[in-house]
């Protein structure tokens, strides 16, 4: 499995050179050598993004990458592009129609939605729109 982003590159490749180092993390020797040898070949190390210094990716309505709160908020299939491109995530589109994402995202969301200090109209508006049970 290769590495994600440098970070975590370099977090493994000293997991496995350094025994010590490695049962400190809680990460054998043999599973970080697996990460840092699959970084070999077409997507090496070079290409790895690097950490965000501040914040995360910048989203906008205005830019067609995310939904208004009225539309139903979340991520439109660029936004879910972009946020890949620049994170190495895989961000996947809503489940409505039902299934493990569906429970575990709705779940989430509403823990979100009920302990949160404000509105939270973003959350409600996703619960919405992925027809969540009691929204």
């Amino acid at each position: 499995m290769p590495a994600k982003s440098k970070a975590q590159f370099r977090l493994m490749k000293a997991a496995e050179n350094n025994p010590a180092f490695a049962k400190k993390v809680g990460i054998s020797a043999s599973t970080a050598s697996e990460y840092t040898q699959s970084n070999t070949g077409k997507k090496g190390y070079a290409s790895l993004p690097e950490r965000k210094k501040e914040g995360g990716v910048s989203l906008a309505v205005g830019r067609g990458e995310k939904l208004s709160v009225e539309r139903g908020a979340g991520l439109t299939a660029k936004g879910r592009a972009k946020y890949n491109r620049e994170t190495g995530s895989n961000l996947k589109a809503p489940q409505p129609q039902g299934g493990a994402r569906k429970d575990s995202f709705c779940a989430r969301m509403s823990g979100v939605v009920e302990h949160s200090k404000g509105d939270a109209p973003r959350a409600k508006a996703s619960l919405k729109r992925w027809k969540c049970p009691g929204w």
